[in-house]
């Protein structure tokens, strides 16, 4: 609760400082202020607690995923110094929407009560929207913000429908008191009409094949650092906030739920690998990517009495790689129209660093080892066999070995090719912002019970 408070009231110092002028210490100030509210997260750690009346329960699930949305919000603020120095005036907008969007992912995997858990997911959508739209002068830019809000609204329905039908199978938003009345023998038939619907909402927002469509154009058409945004806070938001509707309300994920999440994980992993395999712009290849990533993690609904652990150990190592590729695509393609890779040819030539750290990045979502997403896939694979699963992990190699072609194809520009512009400069923060991202993705490959015994 604490955590939520910090985070709204450090987005009104945000708004503040554009009023009395300080946009200078705007990101300074933030970063200092989010390193302070991850301190406060982190204290809650083992401290079970719940605030009016049940309207948000804190447990170490919400204060371990909290903390990684604090981390990737930092990262996030420190990239927008440069991403935005054409824009001043804008920045201290910018940055509030990025802390209330934060605000919202913490209301989301901290819920107690499903009125609380819309709420998140409304103030988290509705920041979305605009920073998608952002670029008023750009028509990809409109046109990304219009189709996500539509989606957007689209899906926020179906979740609403999804609350309603629970809350007449249960005659009550808690999510403690579903969970008791979900044990009894007979159970309405609203109950898992309302799991189905929610689940198929909470689908759209991490784009699992079939609801995916909209996730190229937008992840394309919007700003590069909402992009980055989208596809690491809002992703890993969205799956963790599934993961805890079902274990929460103690959803008995039947055979029949378990096969079609089997379906949807395969399409997914496949759809997004054999569709990026065909992009030329790097922003949409994530995008697909992306996709596929969302299929892994819905792995995790297999067995979610012992998983809580591996889905926060493979959000980690997706978000991290994510931010870090992230961080050297803001830096390639500052100031072009496009995210081609064309851009990126020769940068292990003129930039060896950053050309190192967007191929350890792409290696971790490739999972090869010593990176931390081999050893997330590793884990959840165990987990998947031991599910009683085999087929699926079969599929998920095959993807696995398919996604090396595509992230290849990026790597081999870099290095193969010879440079097609001299770029002077790289901005201080993004480097540390790059490094810092890796390093920490290469820290938990090495040491992965650091984040796996959080949960344990």
């Amino acid at each position: 609760m604490n955590t939520l408070i910090a985070i709204v009231g450090l987005g009104v110092l945000c708004l503040l400082f554009e009023i009395i002028n300080l946009r200078k210490l705007l990101v300074p100030v933030t970063i200092l202020g989010l390193i302070g509210v991850l301190a406060l997260t982190v204290s809650e750690y083992n401290t079970p607690a719940s605030f009016y009346g049940n309207m948000i329960a804190v447990n170490n699930f919400s204060v371990c995923f909290s903390s990684l949305f604090i981390v990737l919000t930092i990262f996030l603020v420190a990239l927008s110094h440069n991403f935005y120095e054409s824009h001043p005036t804008k920045l201290s907008d910018f940055i509030a929407i990025k802390v209330f969007l934060l605000s919202g992912a913490v209301a989301m995997v901290s819920f107690g009560n499903l009125a609380m858990f819309f709420l998140g997911i409304e103030v988290l959508s509705i920041s979305l929207y605009i920073l998608a739209a952002s670029s008023r002068l750009s028509l990809k830019s409109n046109e990304a913000g219009m189709k996500y809000f539509l989606m957007g609204s689209f899906a926020s329905g179906i979740i609403l429908f999804g609350i309603c039908m629970i809350y007449g199978a249960m005659g009550t938003f808690d999510t403690v008191e579903i969970s008791e009345l979900s044990r009894s023998a007979e159970l309405p038939i609203w109950f898992p009409i309302g799991i189905a619907l929610v689940t198929i909402g909470m689908l759209f927002k991490i784009a699992a094949v079939p609801f995916h469509f909209w996730a190229p154009d937008v992840y394309e058409g919007s700003p590069a650092l909402t992009t980055a945004t989208m596809s690491t806070l809002a992703k890993v938001t969205a799956m963790a906030t599934l993961f805890k509707l079902l274990t929460a309300m103690n959803a008995e994920i039947s055979y029949q739920y378990q096969i079609i999440v089997v379906v949807i994980s395969m399409a997914s992993m496949t759809v997004g690998n054999i569709m990026a395999l065909k992009q030329a712009n790097v922003k949409r290849m994530l995008a697909f990517s992306g996709i596929s990533h969302a299929g892994f993690m819905l792995m995790t609904l297999l067995s979610v009495s012992t998983s809580a652990g591996s889905l926060l150990y493979y959000a980690s190592a997706y978000a991290l790689s994510g931010i870090a590729a992230f961080a050297v695509i803001l830096y390639v393609c500052k100031n072009l129209d496009n995210e081609d890779i064309v851009n990126f040819h020769g940068l292990g030539k003129t930039n060896p660093l950053l050309a190192a750290i967007l191929t350890g990045s792409l290696l971790s979502m490739a999972g090869i080892p010593i990176f931390a997403g081999f050893f997330a896939k590793l884990t959840l694979f165990s987990q998947t066999i031991q599910a009683g699963y085999l087929v699926l992990v079969i599929v998920a190699v095959i993807n696995s070995i398919i996604s090396v072609g595509y992230y290849f194809k990026l790597i081999l520009a870099m290095y193969t090719k010879e440079p097609n512009e001299n770029r002077t400069g790289t901005p201080v923060l993004i480097y540390g912002v790059a490094i810092v991202a890796i390093l920490l993705n290469i820290a938990i490959g090495l040491f992965p019970s650091l984040v796996m015994d959080l949960l344990g």
